[in-house]
């Protein structure tokens, strides 16, 4: 099986809330080393890492289901649009703190969801075979 396939299994069978927390992770990731990039003075990888970071967050903020996710959708679009700007002007400006900002955003999100996570995985029926019992 190739990395392509692989990579496509792992979507299909993970569950959504993973797969959205795996996503600011990613992110995150990707404004870490774009961090690192403007330190070193490499704009190049800078830029890229930036785009991935920008396409994630795109990405998250065009999946928004408006009508059924009411209030919670716009905010969470508000806060997408919000760190799409800090993007932006970080990877203009290489400005650290714009990229703070946004990390602090994706990092408040994430945690949220890994909270859902936790919910949902103690709502789940214990499934492990009990020896003795």
């Amino acid at each position: 099986m190739d990395i392509t396939q692989y990579k496509k299994t792992v979507l299909v069978t993970t569950d959504r809330v993973q797969i959205v927390y795996m996503l600011y992770e990613g992110a995150l990731n990707h404004l870490k080393i774009a961090r690192k990039k403007i330190e070193n003075g490499d704009m190049i990888s800078k830029g890229q890492h930036f785009s991935k970071a920008t396409l994630i967050i795109s990405e998250l903020s065009n999946v928004l289901d408006m009508e059924k996710g009411g209030e919670i959708s716009r905010n969470l679009r508000s806060l997408y649009e919000y760190v799409l700007q800090r993007l932006l002007y970080a990877n203009l400006n290489n400005d650290i703190k714009a990229i703070e900002d946004s990390e602090r955003v994706i990092e408040t999100l994430k945690s949220g969801w890994k909270e859902m996570m936790e919910g949902i995985k103690q709502k789940q029926p214990d499934n492990r075979v009990r020896v003795g019992a």
